[in-house]
């Protein structure tokens, strides 16, 4: 069977054909494990496995399993699903997204090399590499990756190892050009040694893969929190890296010793109801979010509204060069990030507002979730960050991050209407 030829739509359902993680001959949806060690026949086998544990020599041989937070079937089988959606040959799956990254990171990276990040991203990765990696003497530089002169002088820096990004940046919504970029450092990675190639690296949560696909770009790695829209419900935590053959030994090591794995109840859920469902709720989110943009930026009362689906999105080019299903159509996402005229002391009161009286939309992190959820990053998502930080990641404390759901638009859009008649 030529999979090559199969909608991305229809293997998101099916998975692939065959699966060396489980017998599928008698399986329409695979069953859900729950053993955290696994029976060996012999000292040959139990020695054998460890012997072939995250090598890629033994890639095509069926998987000899002895401990859960070596390998295990439903992670197996997701790790499978989630390289097919992105068109890469691993996936690694980890207890959440933030696991993912730190173990990136650690993997990656020695002592004196230096991260470059763009400078908004989300709050807990930006913690990450301002107060936790330095102690290890991994420093990161902090800068506009879309300022292309200072970028290119950056990297010029021996010691610079990863750049680092998100494709479309938590909370404010920008984007980053990947060719340039990869340009850039395919440029400079031609004086250095295979062990001090510049990697890059891209958080592609709020795009998802049904959205953009980075690799297709020429990055070297892809961070999903499968936390988000992927899982969809909110009832699972997970995150995934997703890359080439090449890291596996150094990425299933590292994620073995730092023990940053997923339950495998996890990873079924995520592989049963999320994976399956995903272009479906994307979909019907991302139409909602397009209603919603639209309503914001003719409202009096809205000073700024940031989608990628309006006409004035700073980035709309790039919107239109990179922000695509795998069916080609355009894929404007479901997050809106937006300002309200007046005080800060007004925009807390429209929050509390709607977190007292919105029947629809919930006051709570998180995002990419069946439900809408509103939240202000100044104050809860990125509320580690300093004020100066704040300042030179360009965060105003008013700036209102919105992940629609699912829910009638109309609904979502009167209890939008009405909090701001009764705060502005």
């Amino acid at each position: 069977m030529d999979l090559k030829k199969i909608s991305a739509r229809t293997k998101a359902l099916h998975g692939p054909f065959q699966s060396q993680a489980w017998d599928f001959r008698h399986h329409l949806i695979p069953p859900m494990t729950a053993s955290t060690t696994f029976r060996l026949e012999s000292l040959e086998r139990g020695a054998r496995g460890f012997s072939n544990f995250a090598s890629p020599q033994s890639a095509n041989e069926e998987p000899i399993l002895i401990y859960d937070r070596l390998d295990e079937p439903n992670s197996l089988m997701l790790e499978e699903q989630l390289a097919s959606l992105h068109k890469g040959e691993l996936a690694l799956v980890f207890g959440s997204g933030m696991g993912a990254i730190s173990t990136l990171f650690l993997a990656m990276t020695q002592k004196n090399q230096k991260i470059l990040s763009h400078r908004t991203l989300y709050g807990c990765t930006y913690s990450l590499l301002k107060n936790w990696l330095p102690r290890l003497n991994i420093e990161t530089e902090f800068l506009d990756f879309n300022d292309e002169l200072s970028l290119q002088m950056k990297i010029k820096k021996t010691s610079t190892r990863i750049l680092y990004f998100e494709s479309i940046s938590n909370p404010l919504l920008e984007m980053i050009d990947f060719e340039k970029v990869v340009s850039l450092v395919k440029i400079e990675n031609q004086n250095r040694s295979d062990e001090n190639k510049i990697l890059i690296v891209v958080d592609n949560t709020f795009a998802t893969p049904w959205g953009l696909r980075p690799l297709e770009f020429g990055v070297d790695f892809v961070i999903e929190s499968l936390t988000k829209n992927i899982s969809g419900f909110g009832t699972e935590m997970g995150g995934a890296i997703i890359t080439t053959k090449k890291y596996e030994t150094p990425l299933k090591v590292a994620r073995k010793d730092f023990g940053a794995i997923m339950t495998s109840h996890s990873a079924w859920h995520i592989l049963v109801y999320g994976i399956s469902t995903q272009a479906l709720r994307f979909e019907k989110q991302q139409e909602n979010a397009q209603a919603i943009a639209q309503f914001l930026y003719t409202h009096d009362q809205v000073e700024s509204v940031i989608y990628p689906g309006l006409e004035n999105y700073q980035f709309h080019n790039l919107y239109k060069k990179y922000l695509k299903t795998p069916e080609g159509k355009l894929a404007p996402g479901t997050m809106i990030a937006f300002k309200l005229k007046g005080t800060e002391a007004q925009t807390a009161n429209f929050i509390n507002d709607l977190a007292k009286n919105s029947y629809a939309i919930t006051l709570a992190v998180s995002l990419g979730l069946t439900k809408t959820l509103i939240e202000l990053p100044g104050f809860m998502t990125h509320s580690a960050l300093s004020e100066e930080d704040k300042k030179s990641c360009a965060i105003d404390s008013k700036v209102i991050r919105l992940s629609v759901g699912l829910e009638n638009v109309h609904d979502l859009i009167k209890d939008l209407d009405e909090a701001i008649s009764r705060n502005f």
